[in-house]
């Protein structure tokens, strides 16, 4: 049962880390929304670097993914939610555990993509946000991607009726 217990209380951490990260871009607008333009524009990259044409210099665009970043986010910490909640009410079988895991399991996953391909991949790689000192965030990505990972990975482990 503590294995189980601590399984909830994790899923339920990334919802609420996400919860949070959700508000401040609702709240604070600007700051993050400011983070995507100078990602997408890629004005803060290495100077005359050769991937400079994969840049994207319109507002409407700059505002449109943002957009999407904060709904896929919405998404993954009401995914986390919801999974959390019905982990807890299944948390007495192992049986009813393992088949309620299904939306704690969905919102960890789509974290990962979010960070991990939207973040690392097209931000990191495809507009060179490893180039930039200012505007790199990279790291956070990277360690949101191992906490969602490692997550995902103990609540996929199977469950017994009697923790060991």
């Amino acid at each position: 049962m503590f294995t189980r217990l601590s399984k909830i209380v994790l899923v339920w951490a990334i919802a609420l880390h996400t919860s949070l990260v959700v508000f401040n871009n609702l709240s604070d607008y600007d700051s993050n929304y400011w983070f995507v333009v100078h990602v997408l524009k890629m004005d803060t990259t290495f100077p005359d670097n050769q991937g400079m044409w994969r840049a994207i210099d319109l507002t409407a665009a700059h505002h449109s993914l943002y957009w999407v970043i904060i709904l896929v986010e919405t998404a993954v910490a009401a995914l986390c939610w919801w999974g959390g909640l019905r982990l807890f009410r299944a948390k007495d079988d192992a049986k009813d555990f393992s088949q309620a895991k299904g939306f704690a399991i969905a919102g960890l996953t789509l974290g990962i993509v979010l960070w991990f391909t939207g973040f690392n991949s097209v931000g990191g790689e495809w507009f060179l946000m490893w180039q930039s000192d200012v505007w790199n965030g990279l790291q956070s990505a990277f360690r949101l991607v191992v906490v969602f990972g490692f997550t995902l990975l103990y609540l996929a482990f199977p469950d017994v009726d009697q923790d060991a």
